[in-house]
């Protein structure tokens, strides 16, 4: 679905669908010592959260053992959950949002199948939308967390979530999930309040068998014979959903250039609507050593037995920065609308470049992620391309 019809949908009949919901908030059930037995999370929308979530999901599996927990999220998604292995792939239900009436039919099977499954705890981990305030109101659960706006200048999501958790601007999303889990049990307003101090977040570990990753670079040798004997290093041009978050495609061009010079091979990674972006960096260096890799891994599991495999990751912020973690990989990850202090990597050996211009960052939980920018994103625009190629150097000369 393009996004500015679904913040469309979401602005008028999300606000009217919380707010008739809001009549008739139901029974506040108090958690009195009783534990949660059948659990859901809703993180529908950005693949890059389900990493950023699992120290969230580590929590809640080590207070309440017993309980049966669920996630429910886009389709698209599905796939980089069951790799990480945090419950069984029988407990992800998926809505598919490739277009409206997809939407619309797997959200009513949804609605209809969460009585029978008897929740009586939902965590709304959704910042920019109201859809997940619905779904958690439907869900039956007694207990209801999710961030409220309280006094703040956020979106409206109802007034029926009864562990209303505040969102912070200055904390890590990762942080604020684990709050999320301390809020199921808090008598505090707002719920949840905790120290965030101490504990480092972690991302979950995906590992390949060395035949799988043998087998891998077998048929990238085959497929593209340039690269073969070469260190390789990985490109993600794209922007997603928000094209305000690429670094200038012929910064990468030159990125790409000096890298050839240097001896490293190169690699563009992304969807096939990336491919418009590939032929671009691949006319800056017009060499067998940079190959377009965009539509070539039919699966995140494909993707990552390419990290496995690469020595170096340089990416806009999204989900391939984010998956990164899950791998030894070492990254760039270059940050503007977004900042990395929210939404930063857990990758440790990532480095993240953010110039922190007084207009960044732009996209936040309190404005739709619609950023204000006319397209002028300078706050990447002034990130230098030779400055991104020294940290490579660095880094790569490093883990030689």
């Amino acid at each position: 679905m393009n996004i500015e019809f679904q913040r469309k949908v979401d602005r008028w009949a999300g606000t009217l669908i919380c707010r008739i919901f809001s009549l008739f908030p139901g029974k506040d059930k108090k958690a009195a010592g009783l534990e949660p037995e059948r659990i859901l999370v809703i993180l529908l929308s950005e693949m890059g959260s389900l990493i950023l979530a699992n120290s969230m999901f580590k929590e809640l599996k080590r207070r309440y053992p017993q309980a049966s927990i669920y996630a429910l999220l886009f389709e698209r998604n599905r796939e980089i959950l069951e790799l990480v292995n945090v419950m069984p792939p029988e407990n992800i239900l998926t809505i598919n949002d490739k277009s409206m009436i997809r939407f619309a039919k797997d959200s009513l099977k949804i609605i209809r199948k969460m009585p029978g499954l008897r929740f009586d705890t939902v965590i709304d981990c959704e910042l920019f939308s109201r859809v997940s305030s619905i779904f958690s109101y439907l869900s039956g659960a007694g207990i209801r967390v999710g961030f409220h706006r309280f006094t703040q200048e956020g979106l409206y999501r109802g007034d029926f979530i009864n562990r209303p958790v505040l969102y912070n601007p200055y904390l890590h999303i990762g942080r604020q999930f684990l709050g999320m889990v301390e809020a199921v049990q808090s008598g505090t307003v707002p719920a949840g309040k905790r120290s965030t101090t101490g504990g480092e977040l972690s991302a979950p570990r995906v590992d390949f068998p060395e035949v799988e990753l043998q087998n891998m670079r077998a048929k990238l040798h085959r497929d593209f014979p340039g690269i073969r004997d070469r260190n390789l290093v990985l490109l993600y041009p794209g922007g997603g959903l928000l094209p305000v978050r690429a670094w200038p495609i012929e910064y990468y061009g030159r990125l790409s250039a000096d890298l050839l010079k240097e001896g490293y091979a190169v690699a563009i990674i992304g969807l096939e609507e990336d491919k418009k972006l590939a032929r671009t960096i691949l006319s800056f260096c017009q060499d067998s050593r940079c190959v377009d890799l965009t539509g070539y891994t039919k699966s995140i599991c494909e993707l990552l037995m390419i990290f496995h495999i690469s020595k170096l990751l340089i990416t806009n912020d999204g989900g391939p920065g984010h998956f990164s973690a899950t791998t030894q990989i070492p990254a760039i990850i270059l940050y503007g609308p977004d900042t990395p202090v929210l939404y930063g990597s857990l990758n440790q050996r990532a480095h993240h470049f953010f110039l922190s211009l007084s207009c960044s960052p732009c996209l936040t939980a309190f404005n739709h992620r619609n950023s204000p920018c006319d397209g002028d994103n300078r706050c990447l625009k002034l990130i230098a391309p030779e400055k991104v190629f020294a940290k490579a150097i660095e880094i790569l000369k490093g883990s030689s």
